[in-house]
């Protein structure tokens, strides 16, 4: 197959090696663990998300889709602004970067998410609850946001653009007060090919391009307990409104897999030059969280701990052709966080939330990649109002308003490269900012 091979082979050369001297938009994390999915996981720091009927219980406790038996149809958008710096604290070498922001470019998702009782298609008579949620983006336009490169300037570990978040999961109620629940977390593992012949002039023909992309399917465990329903469900008693939950969620991520090779008549003869490169993307963690809420008629409050097991990140990039060489380690982390919500009346509450995140990223230098990432406090406030009636549709419509703001601990590295001397580090910075987050949704309740 003969095209315009020579851009072709450009694209797919540079796919290959994977470095350039821009700053990284691509991340280790997802809208899910970093900020949050639906606007009351951002407005609560993701205090109340384990305790969330939303669709987005999905992703952190899917048995929380029985609290409320109705189904809904939602759609929204998050915005996460960011303002990442490093700044120089001097070294033997100029700094590379130009100016101190080493990150500004915004994270944009449009989100979808339905949940319904699939019960009624049984004879048993029992609900099961079934629910997804999907997140895009660019408003939609970028499906798979991928970059995993060195990086001689530095960049952040967790913040950037992020790829496809796609949810599936389901629930049922087992005993009194008791559900449990199973959802999917699906990601994409994409394999490049490519074959061609050239000559020295950059000139190809023969050339064979292919491209397959697999769905790697990891899995969510939830189960909820209310106490009062549970211990004493015919009578008032001092657990009525106390809930516990417990989620676990298996590590993942995004990875690309590229084979080229090249002959080149009379200099690279056949086997021909080969070039293999495997890098992973938008890594997530082993999560197990345990979370406990306390309720009332005009508020609720919800305390969880989340255990992040980032250590296996260590090993994963000893795999890494891109990374292997950097001898990144990571620590394992608990991270607290504290939701509320207030009811101001029947339709109309205010949210806010907390959480203190400890960067699980233990090494100061890592060769050539040059990683950042901070201890950060996130505080989230948010708006949540229902309306009966609106006089378009037949059932209530929910709009939720959430905003959050992370602000990065300063902390400071050393850039290395293999090429410097002096151990390989030529200059330290500090790396510090902060991400500005606001997400809004429209939830039809039926």
């Amino acid at each position: 197959m003969i095209r315009s091979a020579n851009t072709t082979l450009k694209t797919v050369l540079a796919t290959t090696t994977l470095a350039c001297s821009t700053a990284s938009f691509a991340s280790m994390g997802n809208i899910g663990t970093t900020y949050g999915v639906m606007p009351l996981d951002v407005a609560s720091a993701q205090g109340l998300s384990m305790f969330n009927s939303q669709v987005s219980a999905t992703y952190y406790n899917p048995a929380a889709l029985t609290k409320d038996p109705r189904g809904e149809l939602a759609a929204g958008v998050l915005h996460a602004e960011h303002e990442l710096k490093a700044v120089s604290k001097g070294g033997p070498a100029a700094p590379i970067r130009d100016g101190d922001v080493l990150q500004d470019a915004p994270s944009q998702h449009v989100l979808i998410g339905m949940k319904t009782n699939i019960g009624s298609l049984t004879t048993l008579g029992i609900p099961v609850y079934l629910g997804f949620v999907a997140g895009v983006e660019k408003y939609g336009k970028e499906m798979l946001a991928f970059e995993s490169e060195t990086s001689p300037e530095g960049q952040f570990l967790e913040y950037g653009r992020q790829p496809l978040f796609l949810n599936l999961g389901g629930a049922a109620k087992v005993w009194r007060g008791i559900s449990a629940g199973y959802a999917a977390r699906i990601t994409l593992h994409a394999d490049a090919s490519l074959q061609a012949r050239s000559d020295l002039a950059g000139n190809t023909k023969y050339e064979s391009l292919s491209v397959n992309a697999k769905p790697s399917i990891r899995s969510i465990f939830g189960v909820n307990v209310d106490l009062g329903e549970t211990l004493c469900p015919e009578s008032d008693c001092w657990f009525n409104g106390i809930e516990a939950a417990l989620a676990y969620r298996t590590s993942s991520n995004t990875q690309t897999s590229v084979n080229a090779n090249m002959v080149i008549p009379g200099t690279i003869p056949e086997p021909g030059l080969t070039v293999n490169v495997l890098t992973l993307d938008s890594y997530q963690p082993e999560i197990l969280s345990v979370g406990l809420q306390y309720s009332r008629e005009k508020y609720r409050v919800a305390l969880t701990l989340e255990q992040q097991n980032w250590s296996d990140l260590s090993q994963e990039f000893k795999g890494d052709t891109l990374r292997d060489q950097a001898n990144i380690k990571f620590d394992d982390i608990l991270i607290p966080r504290i939701g509320a919500q207030y009811f101001l009346s029947e339709n109309l509450s205010l949210i806010g939330g907390v959480s203190f995140e400890k960067s699980p990223l233990k090494s100061d230098t890592s060769l050539d990649v040059n990683y950042f990432d901070n201890d950060r406090i996130v505080v989230g406030l948010g708006l949540s109002a229902t309306f009966n009636h609106t006089g378009i549709m037949a059932y209530p419509v929910q709009l939720d308003i959430g905003y959050q703001r992370h602000m990065l601990k300063e902390r400071d590295f050393d850039l290395s490269h293999g090429q410097q001397n002096s151990g390989n580090v030529y200059e330290t910075v500090s790396a510090e900012g902060s991400v500005d987050v606001l997400s809004a949704a429209l939830t039809l309740k039926f």
